[in-house]
């Protein structure tokens, strides 16, 4: 973990942001008492994640794949049955 005071964070925030880049945590603190005001983490990604499957070369949903279950399986599902 890396600490600064707040004139320290302004005099060197790109270096500071490029620490946090790598993963590491910045603590800023008051000038006088070294106390500890805020911190600088690293953002997650802004990406959606994507649910379901991945495009894999050569796969392919099958033509029925989004059809209704039939009643069998669907008491399966439900509980009912073995």
């Amino acid at each position: 973990m890396i600490s600064a005071t707040i004139f320290e964070a302004k005099t060197n925030l790109s270096q500071l942001l490029k620490e946090v880049q790598k993963g590491k945590t910045v603590t800023i603190t008051s000038g006088r008492n070294k106390k500890p005001v805020a911190q600088l983490i690293a953002i997650q990604s802004q990406e959606p994640k994507r649910l379901g499957l991945r495009e894999t070369p050569g796969f392919k949903l099958p033509d029925d794949f989004f059809d209704p279950l039939p009643d069998d399986e669907l008491d399966l599902w439900d509980g009912g049955g073995e």
